[in-house]
C-alpha cells in the first residue's frame, strides 16, 4: 500500500458563488486558488460543468479551463467533467483541441454521462441533441474518433476536428454509479469516482473497474481517482464550522432549492430535521474534516479501503481566504 505522500493530489473547482459575491469574484477566487494548488504541488486542477445552479461558476466549463491555464504554468487543468451527453462530440473535441494547442501537455478531458442539471435545463440544453445519456458509449467512441487521424469510421464521414485531430488530450471517465467505471475498465481508461457525493457506491464501482480492465495504449493497469471532500482547518472546531457552509449547500439541493454558498454556523440543528440530517451526513462519508491529525488519520482509512491512485479534493469554504488555508494544511499532509 502506498504511503500518503506517494499519492498523487489533484483540486476539483466547483467555482463556488458565495452569498454576497459574484460569479465574476467566483472566477477570480478560482485563479488565485489554482496559482496556490500549483505553488503547493497538486497534480490537476478541474473544473465541473453544472447548469441552472445559482451557486457554480463553472458553467462554461471549456472557457473556465483556458483562463485558468492562461494564469498558471505547469499544473494540469482540465474538467471533471464535461457532461457529454450535453454536446456533440465535435464540438467537444474542438474545445478541447484548441485547449491542448494553446496549452499543450497541460489539458485533462474528464467525462460524464449525467446531465449536470435539473431537467427544465437539462431540455434547454438537449434541444436538438437528442440524447438522454444512454448513448454515451457511441458519443464517446465518435468523440474520441476526432483525436484519432485513423479512426474514421467511428465519426461522421468527411468530419474532422480542427484543432484536435492527431493531439493527445487524456481522457478519464467520471461516475457516481456502476455504468462508467465498467466502461472505463473495458477500455482501458482511467477512472474517477464522485465519492463526495455518491459515497454507498464507491467500493462496488472500484471492484467493477478494476475486474473489467483491459490493458489499452493509455493504460496497462487500472487507475483510480477517488474523489473527496475536505475541510482542514488550524483546529476541529474551526474545521466542523467552517464544514456547515457545505452542508447548508447540500441541504439545499435536498430541498431542491439550490443557491448561493452560504456562510458557516456554529450548529446546523436548527435548520435541518432529524431525517435532513442523516441524509446529509449520509451522503458525507467521505467527507474529511477536521485538524491536520485527525485528516491524516482518515486519509489512511480510505486509502486502505480504497487503494487509490490519486485524490481529487473539493472543498466547499465560503471564506476564500479559509479555503486557501485548508488546501495549504492538505498539502502538508500529502505533498510535502
Amino acid at each position: 500500500m502506498n504511503k500518503l505522500q506517494d499519492i498523487p493530489v489533484s483540486v476539483l473547482d466547483l467555482a463556488p458563488i458565495v452569498e454576497g459575491g459574484s460569479a465574476a469574484d467566483a472566477l477570480r477566487n478560482a485563479l488565485d486558488l489554482a496559482r496556490h494548488a500549483e505553488r503547493w504541488g497538486y497534480r490537476r486542477y478541474w473544473l465541473a460543468e453544472h447548469h441552472n445552479m445559482p451557486g457554480i461558476a463553472s458553467s462554461a466549463t471549456s472557457v473556465v479551463i483556458g483562463h485558468v491555464a492562461a494564469g498558471t504554468k505547469s499544473i494540469r487543468v482540465g474538467s471533471g467533467g464535461i457532461m457529454l451527453p450535453n454536446h456533440a462530440p465535435l464540438m467537444i473535441a474542438e474545445q478541447f483541441g484548441t485547449l491542448e494547442s494553446l496549452f499543450p501537455g497541460r489539458i485533462d478531458l474528464g467525462l460524464g454521462r449525467a446531465p449536470g442539471s435539473d431537467q427544465p435545463a437539462s431540455r434547454a440544453i438537449r434541444r436538438g441533441l437528442g440524447s438522454d445519456g444512454s448513448d454515451f458509449p457511441e458519443q464517446l467512441a465518435e468523440l474520441r474518433a476526432y483525436f484519432e487521424p485513423g479512426a474514421a469510421n467511428s465519426r461522421p464521414p468527411g468530419v474532422r476536428a480542427v484543432p484536435g485531430e492527431g493531439l493527445s488530450v487524456p481522457i478519464w471517465l467520471l461516475g457516481s454509479s456502476g455504468f462508467s467505471a465498467r466502461l472505463a475498465g473495458q477500455l482501458g481508461l482511467p477512472f474517477a469516482f464522485a465519492s463526495h457525493f455518491a459515497p454507498d457506491y464507491l467500493l462496488p464501482a472500484l471492484h467493477l473497474y478494476r475486474s473489467s480492465f483491459q490493458p489499452s495504449a493509455e493504460l496497462d493497469k487500472p487507475y483510480v481517482m477517488v474523489g473527496l471532500s475536505a475541510v482542514v482547518a488550524d483546529t476541529a472546531e474551526e474545521a466542523r464550522r467552517l464544514a456547515t457552509s457545505a452542508q447548508q449547500q447540500a441541504l439545499s439541493l435536498i430541498r431542491g432549492r439550490p443557491g448561493k454558498l452560504k456562510p458557516p454556523v456554529d450548529s446546523m440543528e436548527e435548520l435541518w430535521s432529524p431525517q435532513e440530517r442523516a441524509l446529509v451526513l449520509g451522503r458525507q462519508q467521505y467527507a474529511v474534516v477536521g485538524d491536520q491529525a485527525a485528516v491524516r488519520e482518515r486519509m489512511e482509512q480510505i486509502q486502505e479501503e480504497t487503494g487509490a491512485d490519486e485524490w481529487i479534493v473539493t472543498s466547499q469554504i465560503y471564506d476564500h481566504a479559509a479555503r486557501l488555508r485548508s488546501y495549504e494544511l492538505l498539502a502538508e499532509i500529502l505533498i510535502r
